[in-house]
């Protein structure tokens, strides 16, 4: 039997044999469920509103934070992360407490993205799009599709502003609002991919525009925010999970399975993989899930077995420290003070700079 690894969406770990994350028909056992995914119905689409169905709400936990949370961001100086059974969780006090928000749902929320202290947007199963004008204390639903076989996912999601905004997915999605998402289009036709492989993240590039990773390697680029796409030929065969523009203008780097982590300087044209070595293990081998620029310029990806890679000259060189407990990690931000907010198994953890425990660093 092959090795397991991870397979990723911006806000999803997923153990699968290794072999089988190359078949787009594959299910997928993610740490608490089974992903099972497929095609995306035709567009336009109407936002959803409460009298279509019945609003079934997550279920209030104090245990939420330590369960499976899959994506973490700042609203303002609030935190804001995402997970399993619906679960949104905020914190006002830098991570020493958490409250719960009251949210339409009771599927996995997959990204969260926000593009003010107010207003924000999160994905998930069954297609869903959820939004706040509360920084994150409040959610409705604008879309879901229950046409849908298995809960078929929604795995990343951007905005431009607080009009314009574009979600990914399973099986090549690509949907895109301007009206702040009272209406969702279907506009996966935009990009040439025939064969439909899951998108996993959509990114900004400084002074280029914006950039998708999915399977087997796929990327595109759009240099008009959105309106038409073009395919990039990348330097990888294997699935990526994440992206993430640096300072740098044109600058990205992109990751994925197995440690690899490639930096590109001219949006796409060309790439340099970067060597990541453990201090005793020699090249790292654990999936690389989701990355972010700190405030302070810092560059901090994580990933499988409590990786944390965290690189100061904008992507160019990483040091690399596994965190003791090896629990797989699926976000990442940063506190004023430099500490860490990692989440994924086990929920929030704080931690050093380094991303070591605090203490311990």
């Amino acid at each position: 039997m092959s090795e397991p690894v991870m397979r990723r969406t911006r806000a999803g770990l997923f153990n699968v044999p290794a072999l089988s994350v190359y078949s787009p028909l594959v299910k997928a056992l993610s740490l608490c469920s089974v992903l099972s995914i497929v095609m995306f119905a035709a567009a336009p689409l109407q936002a959803q509103t409460a009298a279509d169905s019945a609003v079934r709400y997550s279920i209030e936990s104090p245990k939420a934070v330590e369960k499976l949370l899959l994506d973490v961001t700042r609203a303002g100086q609030r935190l804001v992360a995402v997970g399993d059974r619906g679960h949104i969780l905020y914190s006002d006090d830098n991570a020493a407490s958490w409250s719960q928000a009251k949210v339409p749902t009771r599927q996995m929320i997959t990204a969260v993205f926000f593009v003010d202290d107010q207003h924000g947007w999160a994905v998930g199963h069954d297609a869903q799009i959820l939004a706040s004008n509360d920084g994150g204390a409040t959610w409705v639903k604008q879309y879901e599709d229950l046409q849908r076989e298995e809960g078929s996912p929604f795995l990343d999601v951007w905005f431009q502003d607080a009009n314009t905004g574009f979600v990914v997915g399973a099986y090549g999605a690509l949907f895109t609002t301007i009206d702040g998402g009272k209406n969702w289009e279907d506009v996966s036709d935009r990009l040439e991919s025939e064969d439909g492989y899951h998108l996993n993240a959509i990114v900004a590039v400084k002074d280029a525009g914006l950039f998708v990773v999915g399977e087997l390697g796929g990327m595109f680029r759009s240099a008009d925010l959105g309106q038409t796409w073009e395919t990039v030929q990348g330097p990888y065969e294997g699935s990526l999970f994440g992206a993430l523009g640096t300072s740098e203008a044109r600058s990205l780097l992109v990751y994925g399975l197995r440690g690899h982590l490639f930096r590109s300087a001219d949006f796409g044209d060309s790439w340099q993989q970067i060597e990541l070595n453990t201090p005793s293990n020699g090249a790292l081998e654990f999936g690389l899930a989701d990355g972010n620029r700190l405030a302070d310029g810092s560059i901090v990806v994580v990933g499988h077995g409590g990786s944390v890679l965290k690189s100061s000259d904008d992507g160019r060189s990483f040091s690399l420290l596994n965190r003791a407990d090896r629990l797989s990690l699926a976000g990442v931000t940063a506190l004023d003070n430099g500490n860490l907010i990692l989440v994924g198994q086990g929920g929030v953890h704080v931690a050093s700079p380094t991303g070591a425990d605090l203490g311990q660093q």
